[in-house]
């Protein structure tokens, strides 16, 4: 079957995320789904927990969006905003592509990192494992200018350099050895190749007002604002075209890249997108991050619950951790699953949609409106909160409670 541009885009955005998780629920609601059951009756025990967890973390309900800039935060001091606000910037815009540069490249190498692996950070003299220290290990590989073709400005990340980035300089920032063994170093490094040589095939997307850097996108994105009004969906949508291709070894389809996309069988469909469930982790992750720049630029971000929830091991485990998720065979717990295997799409769709599920239910427990506390908080107070604590509280190590094989780029 010939699958035509149009019907691949239809794919590249949030509604289609949400319309095809929520699809996925259903036909697991009503036992059809082989690797999953549900047990929804669960959902509002496991809601009351996030809620306990978010009035802990935030008794004034005040809760940040979720996104790459809580993480830059260790020992309780904002690294990135002391940074900023000492810098002096020429405009609001050169600010926002630094934060963009800095952002993209962070959030790229944010996938899981392995339970061996730690950052010790030289200027605080402070340790963080997983996203917590890739974060601030990225943060730091940025600060030093060693994304940088500017020798007067650091605070950059160039196309050209990204291009010509070896795996021994990643590794080098982020402290890997054999010792401190970082899992996917090579897929990480190769991811960030991939995003220069996209920016450099791209001006018209990522130079508009500079030479070709992620931090581009800020431009392209401000230019598709209306009355400095810019629906988050269209972000997502801004960042799937962006870096649609720099992802390895994804499904393409008539010359259209997919990205976070798999196949799953129980989805059917009478066109070339039959068994294709997109979830596009990593760019949703980016896109609520790259609000607050947007924001300190001017730009009203509107439609923030017109994003979805991230399809990823802290949310997906605490719906498993719960028991509102249940393995249909509990040997699969004990088994190493690739990325692509329909029992992890699933479990990544259905992820999807019982945070959609459980939102209601949360605000419920705290009393707040929708309008007051979109998904975005849900997910940082919240959710993803509540699924460390729930791994923490499940195995010793806190770690996720499937063994999922993975390259480093998309968890």
């Amino acid at each position: 079957m010939t699958l035509s541009r149009s019907d691949a885009s239809s794919l590249l955005s949030a509604a289609a995320v949400r319309e095809r998780a929520h699809e996925l629920l259903e036909i697991a609601l009503a036992g059809g789904l082989d690797a999953w059951r549900v047990h929804i009756d669960r959902l509002p025990e496991t809601a009351a927990f996030v809620a306990e967890v978010i009035r802990e973390r935030y008794p004034d309900l005040s809760v940040p969006f979720h996104a790459r800039w809580r993480h830059f935060v260790l020992g309780g001091q904002d690294l990135w905003g002391a940074r900023a606000n000492r810098t002096h910037w020429p405009d609001a815009a050169a600010r926002g592509r630094a934060e963009f540069d800095l952002a993209i490249t962070s959030v790229l190498l944010d996938a899981g990192a392995g339970g061996r692996w730690r950052y010790e950070d030289p200027d605080t003299g402070l340790g963080a494992a997983r996203s917590e220290g890739l974060a601030i290990a990225s943060l730091r590989l940025f600060e030093q200018g060693v994304l940088s073709a500017a020798p007067h400005d650091a605070l950059r990340a160039d196309a050209r350099i990204l291009e010509s980035l070896g795996e021994g300089v990643l590794g080098q920032a982020f402290q890997a050895s054999p010792d401190n063994p970082l899992v996917g170093l090579d897929g990480r490094a190769d991811l960030l190749r991939r995003l220069g040589a996209r920016a450099s095939a791209r001006p018209d997307l990522f130079g508009l007002a500079d030479s070709p850097r992620p931090g581009g996108l800020f431009d392209a994105m401000a230019a598709r604002s209306e009355r400095r009004r810019l629906p988050a969906p269209a972000i997502l949508e801004v960042l799937l075209e962006a870096l649609g291709p720099i992802w390895p070894e994804r499904l393409t389809l008539d010359g259209t890249p997919l990205g976070d996309c798999w196949r799953h069988p129980a989805i059917r469909r009478d066109d070339a997108t039959d068994g294709l469930v997109p979830l596009h982790k990593l760019s949703q992750w980016l896109a609520y991050s790259l609000i607050e720049p947007l924001e300190a630029a001017g730009l009203d971000v509107v439609d923030v619950d017109g994003l979805t929830g991230l399809a990823e091991y802290r949310n997906g485990g605490l719906f498993l951790d719960r028991g509102v998720l249940e393995l249909a065979d509990p040997a699969d717990a004990e088994r190493s699953h690739a990325v692509g295997d329909p029992l992890v799409v699933g479990w990544r769709a259905l992820t999807v949609a019982l945070l959609d599920r459980i939102a209601p239910l949360v605000r419920d427990h705290l009393g707040v409106p929708a309008a007051d506390f979109p998904l975005a908080r849900v997910l940082e107070g919240g959710t993803w909160a509540a699924g460390r604590l729930a791994a923490k509280a499940a195995r010793a190590d806190g770690g996720p409670p499937l063994t999922i094989i993975s390259d480093g780029t998309v968890f």
